[in-house]
């Protein structure tokens, strides 16, 4: 959430901010100023009859003392306190309405963001390896699964519904040994510190990374008594969370957390995108990174946040791109973002497999998370950043179809042979 002092003195950087993302200023700003003209003209008020409110209790004991009818007064003071509840009231009404316009506001992207509409104007910044090359037709994920015995998305259908899978014997070992040795490289070779978070959250911490109120929709909601408990859409939320409410000693920072997590998306909006295979899933599997870092210094640490995520890839020998998001095509929450985009030889495509952002203060002011400059009392918010490291289902078919033999076979990356006990995954039958 963006400040609302900062909002008020830049309604035309903010209006521009709008366009840019493709936001129309007009809806998402609605009735700000008058809002906020009202709101503080409650406030005023207030403290004015408040302030005289005071007063007054400060004359009537000295006309008590004296003698003197304070009866006047004792009614006056009475009927402000009246007055000065109708104002408090009115003063929260606005506030609220407040609150509600200001996390319709998404975050404004930082300066070197490119302008731009859609994915069509993301910005290629740079590439890792070289596409493999095939003395044969490579074939997509979901033919080489079917064919191995390793990806079963029939079955998954009659247990569950579509857009979720069954994973069978080294299917199943490549999805755990994938996030092993993700969790081993972040945690032994890169610093993070391991953490198991609850898969269910509250609607306070949906709130605080942004997906409440805005996404709703995109999310599976699990009623729980009278209040609603939601199943995470990433790692990110509940990790982030765990600092909701509290102060960060700036020698701890950059604080950086690494956890391995189920996923669940409702994916609201994207039916008819993706139908074929595991690339969009209600139910998969991530290692997620999140840093809670100084501001002065988060776009550094956003660099190395996705320098990390890239040596995932490298280890896995995966070739891959990195393109920063433009302004139309980044999340509401993020100031800045890299999108990781592996190749896949059996859709002749460079898919995304993680996403890197720096969101700067806004989720930070949302959930309250602050930290204790060095030599300075007040404290400031610390800035969150998270990324995918990687996306475990996306990392498993990147490695089927840029791996996979003529024979049908594929050959088992070199780095994750001790996690699998194999060089290679052979066709299987129960």
């Amino acid at each position: 959430m963006l400040e609302l002092s900062f909002v008020r003195d830049n309604i035309p950087k903010i209006e521009e901010m709008l366009r840019n993302r493709g936001m129309n200023p007009d809806a998402i700003l609605k009735d700000f100023r008058t809002v906020d003209a009202q709101r503080r003209q409650a406030i005023q008020s207030a403290e004015t009859v408040r302030a005289e409110r005071n007063r007054l209790s400060a004359e009537i004991p000295k006309l008590q003392k004296s003698g003197q009818d304070a009866s006047h007064l004792i009614a006056d003071a009475k009927d402000m306190r009246v007055q000065i509840q109708e104002m408090e009231k009115a003063a929260e009404e606005y506030d609220a309405r407040m609150t509600e316009l200001l996390v319709g506001i998404p975050n404004l992207p930082h300066e070197s963001v490119p302008v731009g509409k859609s994915s069509e104007e993301n910005v290629e910044i740079r590439r890792w390896g070289a596409p493999p090359s095939f003395n044969f037709a490579p074939k997509p994920h979901w033919e080489l699964g079917e064919q191995l015995g390793i990806l079963d998305l029939e079955r998954a259908v009659k247990v569950t519904g579509a857009r979720f899978a069954v994973y069978w014997e080294l299917g199943a070992k490549l999805e755990r040994a994938l996030a092993n040795f993700m969790l081993d490289v972040h945690t032994k070779e890169h610093g993070y510190t391991e953490v198991l978070p609850p898969y269910l959250v509250n609607s306070s911490s949906m709130y605080s990374t942004g997906q409440l109120p805005k996404f709703a929709a995109d999310l599976f909601r699990v009623p729980h008594g009278d209040k609603d408990l939601w199943l995470i859409p990433t790692a990110e939320v509940p990790v982030t969370n765990l600092y909701r409410d509290e102060t960060l000693e700036h020698s701890k920072l950059p604080v950086s957390l690494t956890a391995y997590t189920p996923c669940f998306r409702s994916e609201a909006g994207s039916y008819g995108k993706d139908v074929r295979g595991i690339v969009r899933q209600h139910q998969f599997q991530k290692v997620e990174l999140v840093k809670f870092s100084r501001p002065d210094n988060s776009y550094e640490q956003h660099e190395k946040l996705t320098q990390d995520a890239e040596k995932i890839l490298q280890k896995l020998g995966l070739h891959y791109r990195i393109v920063v998001l433009c302004t139309g095509d980044m999340s509401f929450a993020a100031a800045k973002t890299y999108d990781l985009e592996v190749w896949l030889p059996g859709q002749q495509l460079f898919r995304e497999i993680s996403s890197c952002s720096n969101f700067e203060s806004f989720q930070a002011r949302r959930a309250n998370i602050r930290y204790r400059a060095e030599g300075k009392g007040k404290p400031a918010f610390v800035h969150t950043l998270n990324g995918s490291g990687l996306a475990v289902g996306r990392t498993w078919l990147a490695i089927l179809e840029n791996y996979q033999q003529a024979d049908g076979s594929v050959v088992v990356p070199e780095v994750l042979r001790p996690y699998m006990g194999t060089d290679r995954i052979l066709p299987w039958r129960l």
